[in-house]
C-alpha cells in the first residue's frame, strides 16, 4: 500500500490529454464529476492496480464489472497470446467460436441460441430489433433508472437531476440522457417505476396489444443497486407470458456475476431473451444476446466487423473455463459477505447511517439510508456527497472504489488478506468521518 499519496503525474497526463481528447477522457465513466482529474493507471495485477505515480490500490471497481478474474489472469492472458500468434481477425468463422457458442447455450438458462456483438449497447439494440421482429409490435416497457446503453432509444429515463423532473410516480415523465438526442427517442418506450407489479399490470392492460417486451436489469445497477422485491420477477414472468409479451433481462452486468448462469439462474426466473457482456470475457469486448430459437431466428441479422473476433472469443473460452471450476462462486460470495458484515459492524460502532448489502460478487454501500431502495426514486435519498468523501479518503489510503456510486465488485483474485486490509482502512476512514460529524 502507498505510504505517501501523490498524483502529480496523473494531473500532468490529464492536462495534456485535454489538448487532444474530448474532456480528456475516452469515456466519461473514467472520472468522477467531483474530482479535478482521474488517476492514470500504469498496470493491474490480480486484485490490485498501480498508477503512474507509484500508488498501489486494492481495486473494487473491477473495470466496472468485467474483471471478474482480476487483472491479467494467467489462463486468459495465455489464451489471448496464443491466438494473437494465429491471427486477430479473419472475417470468417473458426472452430473456437463453435465451442464457445455451445458452451454459452449450455450455460445461460434461457439460451437456445446466441448472437454476438462487441458492446452492451449494441447487444440491446439487437435485442430491441429481435423482440419487435418476432412480435410485430413496437412498444417496449422499461423501468426508471435502468441503464440499457447509450443509443438514442435506450438512453431514456435512466437518470434525472432531481425527483421533481421525473414527474408523478404513476405517470412518469420521460427524460432524455444526452445533448443531441432525438426528441422522439422515447416515443415507443413506456417508462414505469421499478418493483411495482400493479403499475406493470395496468400498462399491459392498456397497451398489451402494442407491447413487444418488458426489459429490465434483474438487479438495477445504475445506482446503488436496487434488488427485486420477493416475488417481483416471478410476477413479471407470469404477467408477460399470459399476455403474449416477451420478458427480457439485461444481464450485461449480472451475467456471470451472480452465478455462472447469471441472474436468471440465481433467481430461478427464465426470461425469453437476455443480453450478456462485461464479465463473459474478463475484460475483452464481447457482448451478445441469448434466448429462444424462434426469437433469435426472426430474420434479424447481426452484423459488425469485430463481432466475436478470435481474440475476444479466446478470452471468453478461458474465462468460462475458470468460472466453471468448483467453488468459484461460493468463494466470491463468502468474501463479499465478509466485507459487507465488516462494514456494517464498523458503521454501527461509529454510529454512521448507511445501507450495505450484497448479492453474489456485487456489493453496495449507500450513505444516509438505513434500508434498501425499492426503485430509482429512492436513490435521491442517498447522500452522494458523503459517498464521494468516503471514496476519496479511501483512494488516498490505497482502496479504489466506484467513482460515482456505491456499487462495487469482487473478483476471484481477491483474498481474505485483501478484505482484512480493506476493513482496517475502512475503520480508519469511518472513524475520521464520525469525528467530523460529531
Amino acid at each position: 500500500m502507498s505510504k505517501k499519496y501523490r498524483t502529480k503525474k496523473s494531473k500532468q497526463f490529464f492536462d495534456e490529454a485535454r489538448k487532444y481528447l474530448v474532456n480528456g477522457l475516452a469515456s466519461d465513466l473514467h472520472k468522477s464529476p467531483f474530482e479535478e482529474y482521474p488517476i492514470y493507471v500504469d498496470y493491474g495485477l490480480g486484485s490490485r492496480i498501480y498508477d503512474v505515480d507509484g500508488n498501489e490500490y486494492i481495486d473494487y471497481l473491477c473495470g466496472y464489472g468485467p474483471m471478474i478474474l482480476g487483472y491479467c489472469p494467467l489462463s486468459v492472458c495465455e489464451a489471448v497470446k496464443k491466438q494473437i500468434d494465429r491471427g486477430s481477425q479473419f472475417a470468417s468463422p473458426y472452430k473456437t467460436l463453435n465451442e464457445v457458442s455451445r458452451k454459452l447455450v449450455n450455460t445461460i438458462p434461457c439460451a437456445e441460441m446466441v448472437a454476438y456483438q462487441s458492446t452492451g449497447t449494441e447487444a440491446i439494440m439487437l435485442l430491441f430489433r429481435l423482440v419487435r421482429a418476432y412480435t410485430g409490435k413496437e412498444k417496449i416497457v422499461k423501468f426508471e433508472g435502468h441503464y440499457h446503453g447509450w443509443s438514442d432509444e435506450e438512453m431514456v429515463s435512466f437518470n434525472a437531476d432531481s425527483l421533481k423532473l421525473m414527474g408523478p410516480r404513476k405517470k412518469p415523465w420521460k427524460t432524455l440522457g444526452s445533448a443531441g438526442q432525438r426528441l422522439g427517442s422515447g416515443d415507443d418506450i413506456i417508462v414505469l417505476p421499478w418493483n411495482d407489479i400493479d403499475l406493470v399490470k395496468k400498462a399491459v392492460k392498456r397497451h398489451g396489444h402494442e407491447i413487444a417486451a418488458v426489459i429490465m436489469e434483474p438487479i438495477m445497477c445504475n445506482c446503488e443497486p436496487v434488488f427485486p422485491k420477493p416475488g417481483y420477477l416471478e410476477d413479471l414472468r407470469e404477467l408477460t407470458a399470459s399476455n403474449e409479451v416477451l420478458l427480457a433481462f439485461d444481464e450485461i452486468i449480472t451475467g456471470f456475476r451472480l452465478s455462472l448462469g447469471g441472474a436468471q439462474e440465481y433467481f430461478q426466473v427464465m426470461p425469453d431473451i437476455s443480453t450478456f457482456g462485461k464479465a463473459v470475457a474478463a475484460g475483452y469486448p464481447l457482448a451478445g444476446v441469448a434466448g429462444r430459437r424462434d426469437i433469435l431466428e426472426s430474420d434479424v441479422h447481426p452484423v459488425g466487423t469485430f463481432n466475436a473476433n478470435p481474440i475476444v472469443v479466446a478470452a471468453c473460452k478461458a474465462t468460462l473455463e475458470e468460472l466453471e471450476k468448483p467453488g468459484v462462486y461460493s468463494r466470491m460470495a463468502t468474501l463479499t459477505k465478509k466485507i459487507v458484515e465488516g462494514i456494517n459492524t464498523i458503521a454501527q460502532k461509529e454510529k454512521i447511517t448507511l445501507y450495505c448489502t450484497s448479492e453474489g460478487s456485487i456489493w453496495q454501500i449507500a450513505f444516509g439510508v438505513s434500508e434498501g431502495m425499492n426503485d430509482y426514486r429512492d436513490n435521491f435519498k442517498v447522500n452522494k456527497m458523503a459517498y464521494h468523501q468516503f471514496r476519496q479518503m479511501n483512494l488516498e489510503r490505497g482502496i479504489r472504489l466506484h467513482p460515482t456510486r456505491g456499487r462495487q465488485y469482487l473478483s476471484t483474485a481477491h483474498t481474505d488478506e485483501d478484505i482484512d486490509l480493506t476493513l482496517v482502512v475502512f475503520e480508519e476512514v469511518f472513524h475520521e468521518i464520525a469525528r467530523k460529524i460529531n
